[in-house]
């Protein structure tokens, strides 16, 4: 008589680790953008992005990387021994573990920023976490994508950012931080696209309409270019 094969339930079963990230680079650089601009800084890039901007100068963390578990992911970051860490991608929040992982930076003891795009709920990160949230400006043709319930829950805590292409991205900026009454929640960043919009002329338009926001250049661009992991 042959032999019976084993029943479905009786199968073996392939243990995955609920704790794993997919990371695209973990490395250790200035912080080059945002409030915490020129701290050395340990960033852990995710992988994969649903958005594509016309400007995103990190394609390559769109497929690929490899699993790390958060232990791994902890234990590479404190090998660099600095205070900062900020999760990145792509866009972080489309893994679901990353909240788990930022709860963790947080519990031990890292100064913790989150780069997110703005398209998806930022509701369950951890109040700990300083959110950068970049509102997409039309020039980027992801416009569409931005999640407005996500102004709602911004706190001083939290920055917003704008990356402006041209004029008519700088108006659009313009009339979000008057509208949602942005500087009076939190900091307001305004960033010129790279090789798009000059920083003199983007400074210029700042300071003729008084907008409460600071004008953000790109620090590690000015010292190391595109070389990526910088």
């Amino acid at each position: 008589m042959a032999a019976l094969s084993p029943a479905a339930d009786d199968a073996p079963r392939v243990q995955v680790d609920p704790e794993r990230l997919r990371v695209t680079e973990i490395f250790h650089s200035v912080q080059g953008e945002a409030r915490d601009v020129g701290w050395p800084t340990v960033f852990v890039r995710l992988t994969g992005c649903p958005l594509r901007c016309t400007y995103c100068d990190t394609t390559y963390s769109f497929f690929g990387g490899a699993w790390w578990t958060i232990d791994a992911i902890l234990a590479e970051v404190a090998r660099h021994g600095a205070r900062h860490v900020c999760v990145t991608g792509g866009e972080p929040l489309a893994q679901k573990r990353c909240l788990v992982l930022l709860q963790r930076l947080c519990d031990a003891g890292y100064r913790v920023s989150l780069e997110t795009s703005g398209a998806l709920d930022v509701a369950s990160v951890d109040p700990r976490v300083s959110r950068v949230v970049d509102l997409k400006t039309p020039a980027s043709g992801e416009v569409a994508r931005n999640r407005w319930e996500n102004i709602a829950l911004l706190t001083p805590h939290d920055q917003v950012k704008f990356v402006v292409c041209d004029r008519a991205d700088y108006e659009w900026a313009r009339e979000q931080i008057r509208a949602h009454d942005l500087g009076a929640r939190c900091e307001v960043l305004l960033s010129p696209a790279h090789g798009q919009v000059a920083p003199r002329e983007l400074a210029e338009w700042l300071l003729a309409d008084r907008l409460p926001a600071r004008l953000q250049l790109q620090l590690h661009k000015l010292l190391w270019g595109d070389q990526p992991g910088r």
